[in-house]
């Protein structure tokens, strides 16, 4: 019988048969993921990745700004195609780099956070996958230092992008602004390279994945996944209060004094906040991006991490050096694609539907540049309060310190609650400090 992934490049092959054009590209089991959660959604709400970046009053050319990201989508051409399923086949389809730059007017009472949070509350799924926003003279009280400032919202929809990429977009954005409006667009021919370099990715990365959804691997998920169980309530709207934000955060800063936390440390962590959100003595399902492009293939953007799941037990739990030698063992599969571990756990008799209990990302603040727009450096920052796909999610950002953030569904978790499992996970990250003889 074929793998999932084999199936998959079948019918795309099928589907493309013909063509002499990169009209119709193929996407990777993460962004396929996306793509059918997006379709089995009756809202046909996607996933966005919004950057928010704050630039003092006057800053920001919008004429100059939409030229630059014009021309960063005809060079990315997942910036400019979109994701749909054609004969059950998810794809992107490749469009026209048409990037809408939108300045925001505040209703009244409203502040920049509110602006932003109703743009993207509106998204519509059928438009270009990158949109910027931009909302001038800010006045919200932020802080005294930044009362007069204008803030720019980099919004991208998750299935064309993946935060591997996020660096090389700010970066790219940054270099096309530099240029002007007068600079010309990639010619015909480096269009088309363009394109084939992202075509030959993906088909590189699904080459792997297809190598990786071996019967060896379905016997290693079936059996780490076998005791696994979503334990999180189903949505309920109605506990939303009216006027209430439909998600709750919390974020600490913590001392770093190696400059980094070991992943299987985090995983823990995140066990720790599991209990606390769902009990104890269970298997939950958090899952967590990982992995880098394929050997020998264009450092393209959107080319894609694959989602990982870690069986959370939330007992007491094995001792640090277990977790560890389990998760070196799951990266060892780690490029199976999700919905073919998902196949392979419920073939194992596992009640589990593919949902996620919890999320984790990590990024290195190191490895991602500022915005910068004719050298004037942008001060990256949170806006909380949007919709969140899951119970909660933990990002951890390393650096200099360690900054942790949590954010949860209110449909779904209690602030009491979801606060307690802050808690918990932040005592179980915290190092101690060193003595002083």
């Amino acid at each position: 019988m074929l793998s999932i992934t084999s199936q998959y490049l079948a019918r795309y092959r099928q589907l493309t048969a013909g063509e002499r054009t990169h009209a119709l590209l193929p996407v990777t089991g993460a962004q396929r993921r996306f793509v059918l959660v997006r379709s089995l959604d009756p809202s046909g709400r996607p996933d966005v990745v919004p950057m928010f970046f704050a630039f003092p009053h006057g800053t920001v050319d919008a004429e100059r700004l939409g030229a630059a990201a014009r021309r960063l989508a005809a060079r990315h051409p997942a910036l400019r195609s979109r994701p749909a399923v054609l004969r059950g086949t998810p794809v992107l389809c490749v469009d026209g780099p048409d990037v809408p730059v939108t300045s925001l007017d505040l209703a009244p009472g409203e502040n920049a956070d509110d602006a932003l949070r109703r743009a993207l509350d509106a998204w519509d799924p059928h438009g270009s996958p990158l949109r910027i926003f931009l909302v001038r003279e800010v006045r919200d009280g932020r802080d005294a230092a930044h009362t007069a400032e204008e803030v720019l919202a980099i919004v991208l929809d998750h299935a064309a992008c993946d935060g591997q990429s996020l660096a090389r977009i700010v970066e790219d954005l940054g270099a096309a602004y530099a240029a002007g409006t007068t600079a010309e667009p990639p010619s015909p021919a480096e269009t088309e390279a363009e394109l084939a370099a992202y075509t030959e990715a993906v088909l590189l990365q699904l080459a792997a994945e297809e190598r990786a959804d071996s019967p060896a691997a379905a016997v290693y998920w079936a059996d780490r996944l076998r005791a696994v169980r979503e334990r999180a309530p189903q949505p309920r709207p109605g506990r939303v209060p009216d006027g209430s934000l439909p998600s709750g955060s919390a974020d600490v800063r913590l001392p770093a004094h190696d400059h980094s936390v070991p992943f299987p440390a985090l995983l823990d962590a995140c066990r720790s906040a599991a209990r606390a959100l769902y009990g104890p003595g269970n298997v939950v399902p958090i899952g967590y991006p990982w992995g880098g492009r394929p050997q020998g293939a264009a450092p393209v953007v959107g080319c894609f991490l694959n989602t990982v799941v870690f069986p959370a037990a939330t007992g007491h739990g094995p001792d640090p050096e277990v977790t560890a030698d389990a998760w070196w063992d799951d990266l060892d599969r780690a490029d199976m694609p999700f919905d073919a571990v998902v196949s392979a756990a419920r073939s194992a008799g596992s009640g589990w539907t593919g949902r996620l209990d919890g999320l984790l990302t990590v990024d290195d603040a190191r490895r991602r540049p500022p915005l910068r727009l004719a050298g004037v450096e942008g001060r990256e920052i949170h806006i909380g309060g949007r919709p969140v796909r899951g119970p909660f999610a933990v990002s951890v950002t390393q650096g200099a310190e360690l900054h942790l953030r949590m954010v949860w569904d209110r449909a779904v978790l209690d602030d009491g609650t979801a606060e307690q499992a802050f808690a918990d996970l932040t005592r179980a990250l915290r190092t101690p400090e060193p003595t002083v003889p």
